[in-house]
C-alpha cells in the first residue's frame, strides 16, 4: 500500500472517534480559528481532553494551527499568543480500489478550455490535453527517469525494456492503475476513471491512451507502444514492446 494512501487513511480513522470528531466538525464550522477553550465548551469537554484530540487532528493532518493574542493588544502586558485551531487546506480522499477523478477532471478542464478558446474539436482537445498530462507525470517523477545507458548488464536490448517497463509500471502504481507485469507487457488491472468509462466509454478510453501515450513519450520508453485493448476487468489499455501485438491476459 502506497504512503500516500496509508497517511489519508489514517487522518479519516482519526474521525472515527466521536468526540474527536465532534471537535472537528467544530472547528471548521467558525468562520476564524478557534482556541481550545472554545473548542472544549463547545462539545462539552475539559480543556486538557480537548487540547489532546484538537492536537491529534492536526498531527493527522486534519487542522492547522496559529499562534495569535487574542486581545489583539501588543507588547508588554498583552499576554502570551494563544495556540488556535482552523481547518486544513489538505485533501482527503479514500477509494478502493483507487480512483483519479481528480486528474479526469484537469484533463477535462484543460481541453474544455482549448476548445473554446481555439474551436478545437472536443475530441481532439482531450487527446492532446491527456497527452500533455502524461508529459507532466513522467516529469515529476525524476526517480523513475533512471537511463537505460546506466545499466551494463547484457543483453542490452532486453535491459533496456525491462528498464523501461519498471519505469512505467512505477509511475501508473502511483495513479492507481495497479499495472501487472508479464515479460516485457504491461497489464493495467485498474480504471482510475471507472465510474466515467462505465457511461462515456469511447471518450474516456481515448483520454487514458493519450495520456499514457504521453507518458511513455515524456519517459522517452521508445521501446514501447500503449493500444487500445479492452477486456473485462482490465483498464482499456495495453502496454507492450513495440512491434508486438498484445499478449493475452
Amino acid at each position: 500500500m502506497r504512503d500516500d494512501l496509508e497517511r489519508d487513511i489514517a487522518g479519516i480513522g482519526a474521525l472515527a472517534d466521536p468526540v474527536r470528531r465532534s471537535l472537528y466538525l467544530y472547528v471548521t464550522a467558525q468562520p476564524e480559528a478557534v482556541g481550545r477553550e472554545d473548542a472544549a465548551a463547545a462539545v462539552d469537554l475539559p480543556v486538557h481532553s480537548a487540547k489532546f484530540h484538537l492536537d491529534r487532528l492536526v498531527a493527522e493532518g486534519l487542522l492547522d494551527t496559529e499562534f495569535r493574542r487574542l486581545s489583539g493588544r501588543t507588547g508588554p502586558g498583552a499576554g502570551r499568543p494563544s495556540k488556535l485551531y482552523r481547518r486544513s487546506s489538505r485533501h482527503l480522499s479514500v477509494s478502493l480500489p483507487e480512483r483519479r477523478y481528480d486528474l479526469a477532471g484537469q484533463v477535462l478542464a484543460e481541453a474544455i478550455e482549448q476548445s473554446m478558446h481555439d474551436a478545437v474539436p472536443i475530441a481532439d482537445a482531450v487527446r492532446t490535453a491527456a497527452d500533455r498530462h502524461g508529459r507532466r507525470l513522467a516529469a515529476e517523477s525524476p526517480a523513475e527517469q533512471k537511463s537505460c545507458a546506466d545499466v551494463t548488464s547484457e543483453p542490452a536490448a532486453a535491459v533496456t525494456v525491462s528498464t523501461e517497463v519498471e519505469q512505467v509500471g512505477t509511475i501508473l502504481a502511483r495513479y492507481g492503475y495497479e499495472p501487472r507485469t508479464a515479460g516485457n507487457s504491461i497489464r493495467l488491472a485498474n480504471c482510475p476513471f471507472h465510474r466515467l468509462a462505465s457511461t462515456h466509454r469511447q471518450l474516456v478510453c481515448s483520454m487514458n491512451l493519450a495520456l499514457i501515450e504521453g507518458l511513455l513519450a515524456g519517459l522517452d520508453a521508445d521501446d514501447l507502444a500503449a493500444t487500445l485493448a479492452p477486456e473485462p476487468g482490465f483498464c482499456c489499455v495495453s502496454i507492450d514492446r513495440r512491434g508486438t501485438p498484445p499478449s493475452p491476459r
